[in-house]
């Protein structure tokens, strides 16, 4: 129980995050078009609200490891960049979504589908150390591979964080610095489309 919430605690954020953030320009249309502002602030300020859900279930998680008396690791203090690197991952995929959903409304109808496939290829319910060695790189580009091993791992010591994490880590920054890219060349026209 403890491995699998371990797991669900990071997956849970990043899944509501990512679809507040995918529908935040749609949803303040009207202060989209009234005033100008930064409108990459709009899914920021989701994947920032859903930190207080997170908070409170990882206050749970403690609870879970104190009732089956599961230690926390040496590793805890890494918790904090964990939280940082799952909350960039949410930023940067709802950035693309929230640009692709002002242009083509279907977007926000294939969000759940995208997250509940995105679930399945993500170490939640089993360990990344199921996955054969020689794809382990290639399962890396799922950006929330290194998120939730590395919860896993600053929260109960294993497994130990894998190489594929690091491609995960790779994959967060090319997400933030293309979302950021086409978020910019497109927010020009969003008043104009919404």
């Amino acid at each position: 129980a403890v491995f699998a919430y371990t797991a669900l605690v990071p997956w849970t954020y990043f899944a509501n995050a990512l679809t507040q953030a995918s529908n935040s320009l749609v949803v303040n249309e009207r202060m989209l078009t009234k005033v100008y502002f930064p409108r990459a602030l709009l899914p920021l300020a989701s994947v920032i609200a859903g930190l207080l859900d997170l908070v409170i279930a990882v206050v749970v998680l403690f609870g879970l490891m104190i009732a089956y008396r599961v230690p926390v690791s040496a590793n805890v203090w890494a918790l904090p960049i964990f939280v940082l690197l799952g909350a960039v991952a949410a930023f940067a995929v709802g950035l693309w979504l929230a640009a692709l959903n002002v242009r083509y409304r279907d977007v926000r109808h294939a969000v759940p589908f995208l997250i509940q496939f995105w679930l399945f290829v993500t170490p939640v319910a089993y360990s990344s150390g199921l996955v054969p060695a020689r794809w382990r790189l290639w399962y890396g580009l799922n950006p929330m591979v290194g998120v939730v091993d590395g919860f896993r791992w600053s929260l109960l010591g294993r497994p130990e964080v894998p190489g594929s994490a690091a491609v995960s880590y790779l994959m967060v920054l090319a997400l933030l610095l293309g979302g950021l890219s086409y978020f910019r060349r497109t927010e020009r026209t969003f008043a104009d489309i919404i």
